[in-house]
């Protein structure tokens, strides 16, 4: 059954306006199958979180029965608010001490490969969460010594202490969306700085690591400001470079501007190629952490 994902419905709440239909390219699969459902109930059963169901992934059903889920740590409360997000905004709950343990068991049971952890904004706590964050990276490494590691983390308000804890914890792969280019940055990321996000790759590269950035398409960003953003990420030599369709989370989200259409990823993917990305993974279905296995 194919159906139109994300859908955030809210109890009791008004019907929402009405909007275009997507494009058939933007059409996927319900969630389900054995692999899937197993998945859920191991993550349940440790009280962890993943960012496929807290944002609500169109591809949730095709990597949960392929085994792999993106674990999203330090709570499901996000102390910013993000025009484009489906993360619920508000006061975080107290850190949860054994969460990197629970992760590391959840990466063992799994027999995961390649493991993506990302977290939430908290910006409330002095270390911005880096602290549990590197914890977590050394537990899923102690457990797994044979899984690879990638981070999907904040820009931690541009301190560069906390960046330094989850570099020296050594993710195989550290990962920052950029999101979209700097003139939408007060619509679409009110708490956040364009050059944070490139003081994060930067410094990440300068540390000798392989990084990786994402931006989303359809939120009103001009074509030459895209190209612009792409050169940008190129000088700074990120190798991994993913761009997707922004996708209405629900009717109290930003709209979408424009839906872009699969030739018009092809055209970006072969020009950030032509800019020197070791890899560009475009489409309208991408997101950050989509085939991000064959990422390493």
């Amino acid at each position: 059954m194919l159906i139109d994902l994300p859908i955030a419905e809210l109890p009791n709440a008004e019907p929402r306006p009405e909007r275009a239909p997507r494009p058939e390219w933007l059409k996927v699969r319900l969630p389900s199958g054995e692999n899937f459902h197993n998945l859920k109930r191991l993550i349940d059963s440790k009280s962890l979180h993943t960012v496929c169901e807290e944002a609500r992934c169109p591809n949730m059903a095709e990597c949960w029965n392929a085994g792999t889920a993106t674990f999203m740590i330090l709570g499901d409360t996000c102390t910013r608010s993000c025009g484009f997000c489906a993360v619920k905004t508000g006061r975080p709950a107290t850190l949860d001490e054994n969460e990197p343990r629970h992760v590391a068991e959840a990466v063992r049971a799994m027999r995961v490969k390649h493991a993506v952890i990302t977290s939430v904004n908290r910006d409330e706590l002095k270390d911005g969460g880096s602290v549990l964050f590197a914890e977590t990276i050394r537990e899923v490494r102690r457990l797994n010594p044979q899984t690879t590691i990638e981070v999907l983390i904040p820009d931690f308000k541009g301190k560069d202490d906390c960046l330094d804890r989850i570099l020296e914890a050594k993710p195989d792969i550290l990962n920052h969306n950029t999101e979209t280019v700097p003139s939408l940055y007060r619509m679409v990321r009110p708490q956040a700085k364009y050059p944070w996000s490139l003081r994060v790759l930067r410094r990440s590269k300068e540390a000798g690591f392989r990084t990786k950035t994402g931006i989303m398409l359809g939120l009103g960003e001009e074509r030459e400001e895209l190209l612009k953003v792409m050169r940008d990420l190129s000088e700074l030599h990120v190798d991994i470079l993913t761009l997707g369709q922004y996708l209405q989370p629900s009717r109290d989200h930003l709209p979408v501007h424009r839906f872009v259409p699969p030739e018009e990823f092809q055209e970006l993917h072969d020009i950030g190629i032509g800019m020197g990305f070791r890899m560009v993974e475009a489409g309208p279905l991408v997101r950050s952490s989509y085939h991000a296995e064959k990422h390493v």
